[in-house]
C-alpha cells in the first residue's frame, strides 16, 4: 500500500502538521525532529505529492534546466552538479533540450511556466534578447551557467572565457611554441567564440608575437564546437599552412578531438609533430590518444554552485544575486611537447 503522511507521523510520533512542516521546510521544530522525520520518509519510501506541497509552501520544489544539447559531456558534467544539489535539497529537475533552437527555447519557457517551477537554470545557451525576455517574463529566479545575457543582467556562474583562453595560449608559448594556430567555433558567438579568440590574440600580442589571421580557423554552423568542425578546420590548416605552425589551441575538447583525428589521418603525430591544447577538460580529453592537455573548466562545480544560488534566490524571494566567476586551471597530459 502507498505510504501516506499519516503513516510517517505515526512512525515518528509527531503530528501530521509537523511532518508537513518538515517536508515543506517551514520550520517550527527541532533538528532532532527534522532528522527523525526525514529518516522515516526515506525508510518508508514516502513521496510527498508535489501539488499538495505547493499549496502549503507556494513552491513545487521543481527547477527547470534548459540546455542546447544534452548528449555532450560538457552538459553531462554540469547536470551532475545540478542534480547532486537538487537531490540533497529534495528538488526535482526538469531537463529541456532546446537543440540550439530559439523556437524550441520559447516553447520550453512556456512549459516550465505551466509546470510552476521555482526557478530556471540556462546552461550554455546563447542568450538572444528574445530568450532573455522570455525568461524574464517568468518572474522567477534565473541563473545562467557557462553563458551570460547582454540584454538582461541575469546572475551567472562561468569561467572567464577570454582569460582562460589567454592562459592556454600562454602555456603553449611557455613551452617554446611561437607559431600557434587556433581552431574555434562560431566567431560570431559572443559567449564562447569571440572571447576565446580574443584571449588567443591577446596572448600572442603580449608576448610580442605576430597574429596571423590565416592561422585562425572557425566554423559558423550547427554544432560549430563539435568534432566534425574540428576535423574540417584542421584539414584546412594542413592544406593551406603546411609546416607553418607547431601547436594548435582548440576552443573545445570536441574540436581538439576532431583536429587530433584529422592530423592522425595525415600522418601528423601528436605531440612529436604538432602539439594540441584543448578547452573544457571533459572526460574525452582523458580518453584521447594521446590524452589531451586541456584548460579545465570545473563543470560539476559550476552546476552545483549555480543550483545553490538559484535555491537561495527562491528561498529569499528575490530575482537578484551576485554572479560568480569560477577559477580555471590547466591539466597537463601528453599532447603538448616543449620545443
Amino acid at each position: 500500500m502507498k505510504t501516506t503522511i499519516k503513516d510517517v507521523a505515526k512512525r515518528t510520533g509527531v503530528s501530521i502538521a509537523t511532518v508537513s512542516r518538515v517536508i515543506n521546510g517551514l520550520g517550527g521544530y527541532s533538528n532532532d525532529t527534522r532528522k527523525k522525520v526525514l529518516s522515516a520518509i526515506d525508510e518508508m519510501g514516502f513521496r510527498p505529492n508535489a501539488v499538495a506541497r505547493g499549496l502549503v509552501s507556494k513552491k513545487t520544489h521543481t527547477i527547470g534546466v534548459m540546455l542546447p544539447d544534452v548528449s555532450g559531456m560538457l552538459a553531462a558534467e554540469i547536470l551532475k552538479g545540478i542534480e547532486t544539489v537538487a537531490k540533497e535539497q529534495r528538488y526535482s529537475v526538469i531537463v529541456c533540450n532546446t537543440n540550439y533552437s530559439g523556437d524550441r527555447s520559447q516553447e520550453y519557457v512556456r512549459t516550465l511556466k505551466e509546470k510552476q517551477v521555482d526557478g530556471v537554470l540556462a546552461v550554455s545557451e546563447y542568450m538572444t534578447p528574445e530568450k532573455s525576455k522570455a525568461l524574464l517574463s517568468l518572474n522567477l529566479p534565473v541563473v545562467l551557467i557557462s553563458t551570460l545575457s547582454y540584454s538582461y543582467p541575469f546572475p551567472y556562474v562561468k569561467v572567464d572565457d577570454k582569460q582562460a583562453a589567454y592562459s592556454a595560449v600562454c602555456y603553449l608559448i611557455d613551452k617554446g611554441h611561437r607559431r600557434i594556430a587556433m581552431i574555434s567555433g562560431d566567431r560570431a558567438d559572443l559567449i564562447a567564440g569571440a572571447p576565446r579568440i580574443e584571449g588567443y590574440v591577446q596572448a600572442l600580442r603580449d608576448h610580442g608575437l605576430s597574429v596571423d589571421e590565416s592561422l585562425i580557423r572557425f566554423r559558423a554552423e550547427f554544432e560549430s564546437f563539435g568534432f566534425h568542425s574540428g576535423a574540417l578546420c584542421m584539414e584546412g590548416l594542413l592544406r593551406d599552412k603546411p609546416g607553418q605552425f607547431s601547436a594548435v589551441f582548440a576552443a573545445s575538447d570536441e574540436l581538439a578531438m576532431g583536429a587530433l583525428s584529422c592530423a592522425h589521418r595525415h600522418g601528423v603525430r601528436t605531440p612529436d609533430d604538432l602539439s594540441i591544447i584543448a578547452y573544457d577538460d571533459t572526460r574525452i580529453a582523458e580518453m584521447a590518444t594521446p590524452p589531451l592537455t586541456a584548460l579545465h573548466q570545473p563543470l560539476f562545480a559550476m552546476g552545483s554552485r549555480a543550483t545553490e544560488m538559484l535555491l537561495d534566490m527562491s528561498a529569499a524571494g528575490t530575482l537578484e544575486a551576485e554572479s560568480l566567476i569560477i577559477p580555471h586551471k590547466i591539466i597537463e597530459r601528453e599532447s603538448v611537447k616543449a620545443i
